[in-house]
């Protein structure tokens, strides 16, 4: 039986003062994949920015991995972005470290002290992307398809029940592009939830999956492409 991990009901999106969604209504399932459309400025990232605590949710429902967004306090923060993993467009790793180094300091972030249990979680997580001779190369030395593997394999650290992914293709080319969606949709059929924005119309194609567009102020569900 499937388990709801992400839910928003009558939920209205802010970045600051204003009001960029309102009447927000989807929820997502360990095992679903859900893909996030809509136009550069129509509120995908303030909607991102919201279900990882970085937006506060001011109205309406929203609960993501058991934490209630509503209630959320600063204190709670670090605990509902351990059970969230996110995917950015620019990967985001640490420069002047090695791979491991980068896993690593995400780990002793999040409270891990154990030497072995540390060494076989990196471990694990390199192979699952594929990645797992490369953990001693520093982030310039990696191609950017490689760079966006180490950046999953981080998200995965803490066994997150959901993955984020703001447009994780979007600095790569088409080839790499579908790797990564193998990489992702593999995650998918291991139970994880996946929350994807992107503007590759192409990988939807041939990825295919479901689908809500930011449009007008609101999200809805849309059955297929439209450009």
């Amino acid at each position: 039986m499937s388990t709801a991990i992400l839910r928003l009901k009558d939920a209205k999106i802010y970045q600051k003062d204003h009001l960029v969604l309102s009447k927000v209504n989807f929820e997502l399932q360990s095992g679903d994949f859900i893909y996030l459309i809509g136009k550069t400025g129509s509120g995908k990232s303030s909607l991102l920015k919201t279900l990882y605590g970085d937006l506060l949710l001011q109205e309406g429902i929203g609960e993501v991995v058991g934490y209630d967004l509503n209630s959320l306090k600063e204190k709670d923060i670090p605990f509902l972005r351990r059970g969230i993993g996110v995917v950015f467009q620019d990967f985001q790793l640490l420069s002047d470290r090695s791979v491991k180094d980068n896993l690593l300091f995400v780990l002793k972030a999040t409270g891990w002290t154990d030497k072995v249990k540390v060494d076989a979680r990196i471990s694990e997580v390199l192979e699952q992307v594929s990645m797992q001779h490369k953990d001693y190369k520093m982030p310039h030395e990696l191609s950017g398809g490689e760079q966006q593997r180490i950046a999953i394999a981080r998200a995965l650290l803490n066994e997150p029940d959901l993955i984020i992914a703001d447009e994780p293709t979007g600095n790569l080319d088409p080839e790499t592009s579908r790797e990564i969606m193998q990489v992702l949709k593999g995650i998918q059929q291991k139970g994880k939830a996946i929350f994807m924005a992107t503007h590759d119309y192409s990988i939807i194609n041939d990825f295919p999956s479901q689908m809500i567009r930011c449009t007008e102020g609101t999200v809805i569900p849309v059955d297929r492409l439209t450009v």
